[in-house]
């Protein structure tokens, strides 16, 4: 199964994918995209550490998605990513003008192929103005369609809104086993 959840920033996306995940396996696998920039960026990784419990394996791997999956994956295991809009913008501040593409047709062409179960965080930058500067509006492209395509590839599609997830794809009830909540 492949689960989209889509999201704001701070609407819950993290944690409703986290909590899916150990819902479906004792020990789950989180690909981490972040990388710690700056003392902001340190903090909030520091928070989703901090939340999780120790049967998590963390890999941490800001560009090259792709082969990270490969490995991480097996039947009747989940892998969560966390996040792809972090991975796009890593991707972007590379010197290499042609490695986003590359990288993204990579992990597209994996994800159909992948056994088990992943979920796929990424942040909705749709929903608002269209940007001022040429990278913002190459990053807001990029993820739209990185969003669209992925999307066709899962099971399941959410959006979540303040904390609440909302089913734009497959049947929400089979997020989580049957009488556990999954958010």
């Amino acid at each position: 199964m492949k689960t989209l959840i889509l999201g704001g920033v701070r609407s819950g996306k993290s944690r409703f994918a986290e909590t899916l995940a150990l819902n479906h396996a004792q020990d789950p696998t989180l690909i981490a995209t972040g990388t710690a920039g700056d003392e902001e960026m340190a903090a909030r990784i520091a928070a989703h550490r901090a939340r999780r419990t120790a049967t998590w394996t963390v890999k941490e791997e800001p560009l090259r998605l792709a082969a990270a999956l490969s490995t991480s994956t097996r039947p009747g295991a989940v892998v969560v990513v966390d996040c792809l809009t972090l991975w796009l913008s890593n991707l972007l501040c590379q010197d290499d003008a042609g490695l986003l593409d590359r990288e993204v047709e990579a992990f597209l062409r994996t994800v159909p192929s992948l056994p088990g179960h992943q979920v796929f965080v990424a942040n909705e930058v749709g929903f608002g103005i269209m940007p001022i500067n040429a990278l913002a509006r190459r990053f807001g492209d990029a993820a739209g369609v990185l969003h669209q395509r992925l999307a066709l590839l899962c099971d399941t599609v959410v959006l979540m809104v303040a904390g609440i997830p909302l089913g734009i794809k497959g049947d929400p009830a089979t997020l989580s086993p049957k009488g556990r909540r999954a958010s």
